[in-house]
């Protein structure tokens, strides 16, 4: 799962569109389906490459960039001055990366302006700084080499600069921040096979348009066609920055064989240790994560928080979600104090919620954990996979709105208390003399917060409703109010049968057999 190490922080065919085609292009305000060149013409440029041989893409990148670490590939940073549009007032600009690392393969970028016509933007190595790499100019100036991703600038801070606020680099990743956030959970376009012991297969855009702002311009809209050897597809990112940055993605798949596990809107994150799971070593860090629990909400389901955890070995389980209605990655908690991290700024890192805008049927939304020793890796993958394999013979549709943002509450059912967090501990009792004795169980202490709890008192009629699987027994639950939160902490002790096994636990808080909150969820990972 190489491609699911972190992002960067941070085309050279000439376009097979014809330029007669694009006369007569609309912008700004008028409605993305009456473009002359839209999501329609990317389909069919989809559809006509599903129906070919798949062609790897070129990757003849010379030693001295591939061998790059990336402190080394960080160096290499394009020109602000150089920015596409930076002279023209608008509100957007696109600055472009370089290949290197393991980017190692070009993409064919183009521009589309409000006459219809169609730029294609090529590698120029005087558009890039180097720092202090020592690189000749016979490397700077290979002829192989091409833009391998893009950035989408904008004014969402200061009022002085404009800031990057979304990125397209590597495979189809995508990351997007608002307001007052930094890049934490990554998007993708589509994964396949994620997980298997077959390998995963790594679709990647190949191709991209982007629709010149004009002055007035509060959106911008891209278009990629994307490839792999199993699957093409049309995509549409409509990108709308603020202090919730919002993405709507349309997109068309066209499958060139059928695929076992496809994965729709998939995100990639990472969970390094937190409170439901402190650092095994001392480390003044209280938590390091991106993110640190997935949330569901299901028609049939109720709303469903599942804590994240870095397992000791591969750890893969599945929600069933006969009734989509949304899934994230979602980071909790942002104050400083959580984290204590001056230079990552974990606090920070947004939470990704997706929300589907068509019919996506039945299906169940997967979580995928990863061990990893260190916070360099994405650890994390959750995705949706279709109840029924799509036919190969049939398009499929996947659309969605993709938010980040750092006021989770607002997905949250304003009727339920939601899990505001996790701690684990040995479980202990307190002596005669007032001396805490551990006990020999596992304790979990869930704090729940919302306008469901607050008024009530230690008189109400509050009651536990909790289980654990097969591979373990609940030895005791209570909840009572927390005075320092106004809402109320929930107390669990497990004892596990198999340390080498997961367990799952699952409980919620009730009040005369009316829901109170969220149903918290969460698999103790094995020999954890």
């Amino acid at each position: 799962m190489s491609e699911s190490n972190r992002q960067s922080d941070l085309g050279r065919r000439k376009s097979l569109l014809p330029i007669a085609a694009l006369a007569g292009l609309l912008l700004g305000s008028v409605a993305q389906d009456v473009l002359a060149f839209g999501f329609e013409d990317v389909a069919e440029k989809a559809q006509a490459l599903a129906e070919q041989g798949y062609s790897e893409p070129e990757r003849n990148l010379p030693d001295a960039l591939r061998n790059l670490d990336f402190g080394e590939y960080d160096q290499i940073q394009f020109k602000r001055d150089r920015d596409v549009w930076s002279g023209d007032d608008v509100p957007f600009t696109l600055s472009f990366f370089h290949e290197g690392m393991h980017y190692d393969s070009a993409i064919d970028l183009h521009s589309i302006d409000e006459q219809g016509n169609v730029r294609d933007f090529a590698f120029n190595s005087n558009d890039y700084t180097y720092g202090d790499l020592e690189l000749s100019d016979e490397i700077k100036n290979d002829d192989d080499l091409g833009i391998a991703g893009f950035k989408i600038n904008y004014d969402l801070n200061d009022g002085e600069s404009k800031d990057e606020t979304m990125v397209f680099l590597g495979a189809s990743y995508f990351r997007v921040v608002g307001e007052n956030q930094v890049y934490g959970v990554s998007g993708r376009g589509l994964a396949v096979d994620t997980g298997l012991t077959s390998g995963e297969e790594f679709p990647r855009f190949r191709e991209f348009w982007v629709v010149k702002p004009t002055q007035s311009s509060q959106y911008l809209t891209v278009f990629a066609l994307l490839d792999s050897a199993s699957v093409t597809g049309a995509y549409r990112f409509v990108l709308r920055p603020g202090s919730d940055t919002v993405v709507d993605v349309k997109s068309r798949l066209f499958l060139r064989r059928p695929i076992e596990k496809l994965g729709i809107a998939p995100l990639t994150s990472m969970y390094l240790y937190g409170s439901a799971q402190p650092s095994s070593e001392i480390n003044y860090r209280p938590a390091i994560h991106d993110s640190d629990g997935l949330l569901i909400s299901d028609s049939q389901n109720g709303w469903i928080w599942r804590p994240l955890s870095n397992p000791a070995k591969l750890m893969i389980n599945e929600q069933a979600t006969p009734g989509l209605r949304g899934f994230g990655l979602m980071q909790r908690g942002h104050a400083f104090d959580d984290y204590q991290d001056i230079d990552n700024r974990y606090d920070l890192r947004p939470s990704a919620w997706v929300e589907p805008q068509n019919e996506w049927g039945a299906g169940k939304v997967e979580l995928i954990q990863i061990p990893t020793p260190n916070e360099t890796n994405d650890n994390i993958v959750s995705m949706w996979l279709p109840e029924t394999a799509p036919n190969p013979e049939t398009p499929v549709d996947f659309d969605y709105r993709f938010t980040v943002t750092k006021n989770e509450s607002r997905y949250a059912d304003p009727s339920l208390g939601w899990v505001e967090q996790t701690r684990r501990s040995q479980g202990e009792v307190m002596k005669d003399n007032l001396v805490r004795e551990a006990d020999g169980t596992t304790a979990f202490v869930v704090d729940f917060q919302g306008p469901s709890l607050a008024g009530l008192d230690a008189d109400a009629n509050v009651s536990v409703q909790a289980s654990v699987g097969d591979n373990g027994e609940l030895v005791s639950t209570r909840a009572v109010p927390n005075p320092a939160t106004g809402g109320w902490r929930l107390f669990v002790k497990i004892k596990r049968s198999d340390n080498n096994a997961p367990l799952d636990i699952r409980a919620h808080l009730s009040k005369d057999n009316k829901r109170l909150t969220e149903t918290w969820y969460y698999r103790l990972p094995a020999n954890g």
